[in-house]
């Protein structure tokens, strides 16, 4: 391989995966629904407040849930306002939370409730270990709580509770204090203080239901499962199964390059989920798992991040403009409160995508970048479409549940030198 000439690069092809996908229906009739169908305390008075807890994730359609949850509290007569339960993110600030939760869809004058976003927190407990609870000042100051969350796998830890309305409970409604908190004891006992938290948490806050909900490999918001606190630990643990069987994944293994056309915190807690990539280095453990990439490249920060880069330290290789769209301030504070500096740690970053490319193939141990193993996808959370290098043509042919749609062509760039986006193959 010359060093000082451009790489060739494979023949590439556009292939359909076919994931789990939702029987959901129309989601306000299926928040109605199961809402209905709580068995609530029959001594709601009227005028009772509701703080509902709802974070920062670009989940399928979240502000319809919250909507359709808020109007529900207003036929019982309740007064709901909506509390950020996003932790660290947002910058830590109230007013940076307040602006999370506006691009989700979520603000005063699109949910037609207040919005309270201080970050001031109150000391609710502690477990034996010594971790100190934090709870949101304006939620324990409400009559009742209601938690909006999904569940799924964490990217950091598994355990038989990671993502769901346990997490938000203890880190989300936590706030910064709460977040840098539970993650400095974590470091030392273990992610699976979570679920000992949440029991904590159940006997002091005033929960009124939580709101489960569950995507499918599409991405698209597939169950809607009210529950009342007394099944918060059992009932997360059988849907975490349930959304671990739904999620989409990569199907080829041993891949020299993985391009990740969007980065953010929208779409993951890191940026990029590390159950698809199969990366993760975290001072409470790493793992290098399939697809076994030897080198990540990620090529743009999604507008839906906010800035927020936490994460990026795990690629490899990315591009100038995503440095220049990161807020650091944003990045650091959620990183030191996740305990993560080193998934923030700035990449090789090139001019354009024809640069980074080379280098990913350069320092992959490839004789020839034509036989370069290469899987580009759109992002972490939507794996229906992915496009293949001509190496994983023998592979493509085993794997179960994939279907090539488009013939062997060079990867196509613009007059910049950066890849084309992905076309419509739907």
């Amino acid at each position: 391989m010359d060093e000082n000439s451009t790489l060739r690069l494979p023949e590439m092809a556009f292939v359909k995966r076919h994931l789990p996908a939702s029987t959901l229906g129309n989601v306000s009739d299926a928040v109605s629904h199961c809402l209905t169908h709580l068995a609530l305390p029959e001594a709601l008075k009227p005028g009772e407040t509701v703080a509902v807890a709802v974070g920062s994730r670009g989940i399928d359609e979240i502000d319809r849930v919250v909507f359709r949850c808020l109007e529900f509290l207003k036929q019982k007569e309740l007064k709901p306002f909506i509390v950020p339960a996003m932790g660290s993110h947002g910058g830590g600030t109230g007013d940076g939370q307040a602006a999370v939760l506006d691009k989700l869809g979520i603000s005063e004058s699109t949910m037609g409730v207040p919005v309270a976003p201080e970050i001031d927190v109150s000391r609710l407990d502690s477990l034996p270990n010594g971790m100190n609870i934090y709870m949101s000042q304006r939620a324990l100051e409400a009559d009742h709580v209601v938690v909006i969350n999904r569940v799924k796998a964490h990217t950091k830890f598994s355990a038989d509770i990671e993502s769901g309305l346990c997490k938000m409970l203890t880190i989300g409604l936590g706030k910064v204090a709460g977040a840098t908190e539970f993650h400095r004891t974590a470091v030392r006992h273990g992610f699976g203080i979570i679920e000992d938290a949440a029991e904590t948490i159940l006997k002091h806050l005033p929960v009124l239901f939580g709101l489960a909900l569950i995507e499918d490999g599409h991405g698209k918001l597939a169950r809607v499962e009210g529950m009342l606190p007394s099944a918060f630990l059992e009932q997360e643990k059988t849907l975490l199964k349930d959304a671990c069987g739904m999620m989409g994944h990569i199907p080829f293994d041993d891949l020299d390059l993985l391009v990740i056309d969007r980065f953010g915190k929208d779409i993951s807690g890191i940026g990029m989920d590390s159950n698809v990539t199969g990366r993760h280095r975290d001072i409470v453990g790493d793992f290098f798992t399939a697809p076994h990439v030897k080198r990540i490249f990620v090529r743009d920060l999604s507008p839906g991040s906010d800035g927020n880069g936490n994460g990026i330290g795990l690629a490899d290789v990315t591009t100038k403009r995503l440095v220049d769209a990161l807020d650091l301030e944003k990045t650091y504070v959620n990183a030191v409160a996740a305990i993560s500096p080193e998934k923030t740690a700035i990449p090789m970053h090139f001019v354009t995508d024809r640069q980074s490319l080379d280098v990913c193939i350069r320092t992959a141990g490839l004789a020839s970048g034509e036989t370069a193993r290469i899987v580009r996808i759109r992002d972490t959370a939507h794996l229906e479409y992915l496009q293949i290098s001509r190496a994983l043509e023998g592979d493509l042919a085993t794997t179960a549940a994939t279907e090539q749609l488009t013939s062997w062509a060079p990867l196509e760039f613009d007059e910049n030198g950066n890849v084309t986006p992905f076309p419509s193959l739907s």
